[in-house]
């Protein structure tokens, strides 16, 4: 999806558009890329609306989860009047507000301007648990494993990443993200924004699925507007867990990682 900078209505109109679409093949989960609601913007995010502006954007979110009855993750600027405001990955279903997602790891170039979220979480819609990780997060294996760990069958990685070329970006994602589906045994989903905005990136778009063994089931890797589709056959992931090869988690030895919670590289 292109998104236009702080053009929300402009933004909101196309994400009501391609929900449209989603609802009419049947759709139950459309995922849109990070910041999708506002644009991808470094400089005052802050002051793009108000707190109550932000939260007028969630139940909006939630009203057209509800009226299409799907489930619908979309990314935008969270405003605080406490605090810098979060990169925040809104995931709402056919019954309301499944949560908020709070952007973890924030890339050096976001560090100083929005605040990161101090929690890893998974969502539930019907028997389905999925996780969200947001872009500049899926270079840190830990995430997936602990979403895995909670339950997640799908992980979700909705990017706002503007380097490369469709090609330079797709040859990336087919690099890591596939490891992150193998090691943990789940499908795992992720898209990009796309196109020239006045903020001066360039998005170069990209979607891309794997299932649980790390095969890629589908990609896209244009820098135009598209909605791929993905039929995700859970079969597929029971009989990765259920093979003693190929499901690596409950061979774990978390006993033996405890150097991970060292605050500096160890050489």
């Amino acid at each position: 999806m292109n998104s236009l900078p702080g053009e929300i209505n402009i933004n909101l109109k196309k994400i009501e558009s391609f929900v449209n679409e989603a609802c009419e093949k049947k759709v139950d989960i459309i995922c849109f890329p990070e910041l999708s609601i506002t644009g991808y913007i470094l400089k005052n995010p802050g002051n793009i609306y108000s707190a109550s502006e932000s939260k007028a954007i969630i139940k909006k979110i939630q009203a057209i989860a509800r009226s299409k009855n799907l489930t619908i993750l979309a990314g935008m600027i969270e405003i605080s009047d406490r605090e810098r405001p979060y990169i925040t990955q809104i995931v709402a279903g056919p019954n309301g507000l499944l949560g908020l997602y709070r952007k973890t790891h924030l890339s050096p170039t976001e560090r100083d301007i929005y605040k990161a979220g101090q929690s890893i979480e998974v969502f539930r819609t019907g028997n389905l648990i999925f996780g969200v990780q947001l872009c500049y997060e899926s270079h840190f294996p830990e995430i997936s494993t602990i979403m895995a760990l909670k339950g997640a069958k799908i992980i979700f990685i909705p990017h706002a990443s503007p380097r490369g070329s469709p090609e330079e970006k797709l040859r990336s994602w087919q690099r890591h993200l596939p490891s992150r589906a193998f090691d943990n045994a789940v499908f795992l989903v992720a898209c990009n924004q796309v196109g020239q905005t006045r903020k001066g990136f360039s998005f170069p778009g990209v979607a891309i699925a794997c299932g649980p063994m790390g095969r890629i089931i589908t990609s896209y890797g244009k820098n135009k507007e598209k909605m791929i589709l993905t039929e995700i056959k859970m079969n597929e992931l029971f009989e990765t867990r259920r093979h003693k090869m190929r499901y690596f988690l409950p061979n774990r030895r978390p006993e033996l990682y405890q150097d991970i919670f060292q605050d500096k590289i160890l050489n």
